[in-house]
């Protein structure tokens, strides 16, 4: 997991999960936990229960999915589903967002963070990037399959010096009748976003036309330098 993306979760967990009131343990459900290098179970408070999903035995995975479309949980049994750098690698995540719908509780949440940029990292492939509008799709795909989700915000990330990713991070409610049960928003209180949305207001907060890759300095030289060299490859016809 890389560094922006763990930072997001910490703004989840401050903004939405320590508000969460319940006389039972609260779980979390992560989908692709399998861990590399850091997670998010060792950043988890205490008073809630974790739960790793993945595809593969390993690390951080307490559950291993025989069907990546199918989770072995009943239908509104879940308070928080997170999901991080996996949506860009599943190849129909449309579908695993009408299961997240189904497993979660009314009042339930589901935090995704993806990618809206970045080298090609296949695991197994490679299929995906997330932009403004991303999770606002995916709630009018659960409206007409019987659900009432609404996306309480989106933003894209820009945390100048720590990641390329520029992550698009969305945080969206199972049953939008409901929504009073969070009042703060993760981009109340923070800088570094572009291209934010509350509540699906048609305000779009920080709006910025220009490609996700563009606003990354880094990223501009190295295709920069990239094109040049098949320039040069392309004259002597390597």
């Amino acid at each position: 997991m890389h560094v922006s993306a763990l930072k997001s979760f910490l703004d989840f967990q401050n903004t939405y999960l320590n508000s969460i009131k319940s006389k039972n343990l609260i779980t979390i459900v992560e989908i692709g936990s399998y861990s590399f290098n850091s997670n998010i179970k060792n950043n988890i408070l205490k008073k809630f229960k974790y739960i790793g999903v993945d595809l593969n035995k390993g690390p951080n995975v307490d559950v291993v999915l025989d069907d990546p479309y199918t989770l072995p949980f009943e239908d509104n049994s879940i308070d928080a589903i997170v999901s991080i750098s996996t949506f860009e690698h599943t190849e129909f995540f449309w579908l695993t967002y009408l299961e997240i719908l189904r497993v979660l509780k009314p009042d339930g949440l589901f935090f995704l963070n993806a990618p809206s940029n970045g080298k090609y990292h296949r695991y197994p492939t490679d299929n995906w990037r997330f932009y403004p509008d991303s999770s606002l799709a995916l709630a009018k795909w659960g409206k007409k399959n019987d659900y009432n989700p609404e996306v309480l915000e989106h933003y894209t990330n820009h945390e100048t010096g720590i990641d390329v990713w520029n992550d698009y991070v969305s945080v969206t409610i199972k049953n939008k009748d409901l929504r009073g049960k969070y009042l703060n928003r993760i981009i109340q209180s923070k800088n570094n976003f572009t291209n934010g949305r509350i509540d699906e207001s048609a305000e779009i907060i920080n709006h910025v036309k220009t490609q996700q890759d563009q606003n990354n300095w880094g990223w501009k030289l190295h295709y920069k330098f990239r094109k040049k060299i098949w320039q040069i490859k392309k004259i002597l016809k390597f």
